[in-house]
Formats: C-alpha cells, sequence, structure tokens
C-alpha cells in the first residue's frame, strides 16, 4: 500500500513513518504538512490510502474534514480516512457523511492501525463506534451555541452576526430542540460533548473570541 498522511505535526508523521518501516505491506508512506501541495501530491504519488488529521491548525486554517470534502470533489476514488485525537460523534458523523472510509483515534497502536487500513484498502470501512444519526445544526445555530459557550447574552450576539434578537432567540430555540436541552449551559456541555464547539473559534468578522 502507498500511504499519504496529512497532518500538522510533524513529530507525529515521523513515529508513523518509522512504525511503518517494519511492516512490508506498506510500499511507500508520505506525509505531508504543505497544504498546498496536496493535489500535485495525490496526483504523482497515487495514494492508496490518505490519512488526514482534522485539526490542522498548525499549518493552515484548514479544517481536516473540509479537506477531504474537497478532495473528494475532486478525486472521487480516493480512500481517505479520518485519524485524529478529535474523537468526537459530530467529527465521525461528518467523517462519514462526507465519504470518508474510515475514523481512527491516534490512541491506537501501530499493528492494529495497519490491520485497519489493510481491510480498508480492500473495500471495507472503519469506525469505532457505530455512527449514530445527529440531529444536525445549521451554520449559523452552530456560530450561536458557540458564541453561547464564553458566554455571551443574546444582545451581545445579535449584535456581532448582524441579526435581530428575535432571530437569535429563534436560532437558540431550534438548538435546544436538536441538542434536547433546556437552558444554554444544557446547550453548550452537550456541544462541547458531541464536538459543537471548539477551541479558539474566530467569529465571522475574523476575530478571535476570548
Amino acid at each position: 500500500m502507498n500511504i499519504l498522511l496529512i497532518d500538522d505535526h510533524a513529530l507525529f508523521a515521523k513515529s508513523l513513518e518509522i512504525a511503518f518501516e517494519d511492516y512490508n505491506e506498506i510500499e511507500d508512506f508520505y506525509s505531508l504538512q504543505d497544504i498546498t501541495q496536496v493535489i500535485s501530491t495525490l496526483q504523482k504519488k497515487r495514494p492508496d490510502i490518505i490519512l488526514i488529521d482534522i485539526n490542522l491548525s498548525n499549518i493552515s486554517n484548514e479544517d481536516g474534514l473540509i479537506l477531504a470534502k474537497d478532495i473528494l470533489a475532486n478525486y472521487p476514488d480516493n480512500k481517505i480516512v479520518m485519524l485524529t485525537g478529535y474523537d468526537l460523534p459530530v467529527y465521525r458523523y461528518e467523517a462519514k457523511k462526507i465519504g470518508a472510509k474510515g475514523f481512527i483515534n491516534k490512541n491506537i497502536m501501530p499493528d492494529s492501525l495497519l490491520k485497519i487500513l489493510i481491510d480498508i484498502n480492500n473495500g471495507k470501512e472503519y469506525f469505532s463506534e457505530n455512527v449514530e444519526h445527529i440531529e444536525e445544526l445549521t451554520a449559523k445555530e452552530k456560530e450561536i451555541l458557540q458564541l453561547l459557550s464564553y458566554p455571551y447574552k443574546r444582545s451581545d450576539i445579535s449584535n456581532m452576526l448582524h441579526i435581530s434578537e428575535r432571530t437569535v432567540s429563534n436560532h437558540i430555540q431550534h438548538i435546544f430542540d436538536k441538542l434536547e436541552v433546556s437552558s444554554s449551559l444544557e446547550s453548550v456541555v452537550k456541544g462541547i460533548e458531541i464536538g459543537y464547539i471548539q477551541p479558539n473559534y474566530k467569529n465571522s468578522e475574523d476575530k478571535e473570541i476570548g
């Protein structure tokens, strides 16, 4: 197998490269930190499996899931596997939704990882837990839930997003309904648990919050 790893941690990439040297099943292993080289690398190396981390903040503002979606839009036959420490229900759900073949926690032994990759290369999929249906929040609802976690008042959110307080309240009620909660605090707690609330978030005006 030819494996391409897209990860912003050079030490992890090197460690995986060293681990894979012991396996005859791995013909070539490449790692990439420069996102601008993804397309050219795919065309040149033609990997059997692409491993992508979700959080690529150290090398770009790119989200690994968005990158995976973009790759699949142009190269739908590629087998993409999310290899990440962000093992949360929303991310597993999104990965399966966009067409990834697997979702693997980085906290895995090399032998187990190799076995999974062989299975995926042979046409199987791997998701460590059943990916249950999640009542998906809209982009605006995700943004408002994120702002609630700081916490901002509804009037603050209204001013920041340039929408009326009534509209903010409607969005918040939809969030409550979808997450099956009854308060902002509960929604924030559940948002953290399933992965909707992200650290180091920036609002739509690109100003870091917090």
